[in-house]
């Protein structure tokens, strides 16, 4: 495997430039103090489509050529990669067909349809996924573009750090959320080619802590069964994602979802800012595992925004496992 380089990775962002925001870094005093560090968000959900895939997804429709472009493009996604794709491919003006387990989010259903993609319900597990997707993908000629396990996602996605690494280039550390891989080894691909000396550490719920188990046993270990609220986290990583993860990442630090829940609750009342589950979990293993992270300024991935307001977690009477 070729690995994206910091090149691909510059040559990514100026790809997508005309059609991604620049998202914002925010601090919080009140962050900082329960933190005891200086903390850096950067605030991807604020990005196009409500999350950083959509720097993936327009890196990645952007790479295909005029002639394979024609039939459009297709993914599976339980929501965020989803509309990014259905998104980049209304930018270019290409057809996007997307595979969805029945239990997505209606909120991330909705978002889907209205960038003009055309959905197909799966049962939600990633056989099934997968599956459904390799079908729809014959039937239509689409070229599949993989929610991580893509080199043109992961390169895209790496963009994020790299702004961040710009507007804030001494850092001690960055915490990126892990699912499939691709934010965090993007992630890690950026800060390793810039600032080798800051260490980098992967957020993950103890629900699905396949990026945990499977670097403590050396190999790929599949999740199975996922529990957690951070409906994004639920993926395995892949074969491409794997790799870099093992080669440059400090440490898989997890938490469980009363923590992110609690965490989730305090950056809305505290920043004032609408983060999904997904995109807590760097907060909140900063703030509830903090002695394991070394240094006085944290640069945190904040992945999405992308939040069912009918169903906030700390509802009485919500059951996010529906």
């Amino acid at each position: 495997m070729k690995e994206p380089t910091i090149k691909d990775i510059k040559r990514a962002a100026a790809r997508i430039n005309p059609y991604v925001h620049r998202t914002p870094v925010f601090t919080s005093l009140a962050v900082n103090r329960l933190a005891d560090a200086e903390v850096f968000l950067k605030c991807e959900n604020l990005q196009k489509t409500g999350a950083f895939k959509a720097r993936g997804a327009v890196n990645a429709v952007f790479s295909i050529d005029e002639e394979s472009a024609e039939k459009g493009v297709s993914t599976h996604s339980s929501g965020n990669h989803a509309a990014a794709l259905a998104y980049a491919a209304r930018c270019r003006g290409i057809k996007a067909f997307v595979v969805m387990p029945e239990n997505a989010a209606p909120v991330k259903k909705a978002a889907v349809a209205e960038y003009g993609a055309e959905i197909t319900l799966c049962r939600p597990t990633l056989k099934d996924r997968e599956e459904t997707l390799q079908a729809v993908a014959r039937d239509s000629g689409s070229v599949i573009i993989h929610p991580y396990n893509d080199l043109r996602v992961i390169a895209g996605q790496a963009t994020a750090a790299l702004e961040l690494l710009e507007e804030v280039p001494s850092l001690d550390a960055v915490i990126a959320p892990v699912g499939g891989g691709g934010l965090l080894g993007g992630t890690l691909l950026a800060v390793s080619a810039l600032k080798g000396s800051t260490a980098v550490y992967g957020a993950e719920p103890a629900g699905a802590d396949d990026a945990y188990r499977s670097l403590k046993a050396g190999h790929l270990i599949p999740v199975r069964d996922p529990d957690t609220v951070a409906d994004g986290l639920r993926t395995s990583l892949g074969d491409l994602t794997f790799p870099i993860i093992q080669k440059y990442v400090d440490e898989i630090l997890t938490v469980d979802d009363a923590v992110i829940i609690r965490t989730m609750k305090l950056l809305w009342e505290r920043m004032k800012l609408v983060v999904e589950p997904s995109a807590v979990l760097p907060s909140a293993v900063l703030l509830n595992r903090r002695k394991a992270i070394r240094g006085n300024r944290i640069g945190l991935i904040i992945s999405g925004g992308n939040v069912d307001l009918n169903r906030l977690p700390w509802q009485q009477g919500t059951n996010w496992r529906e």
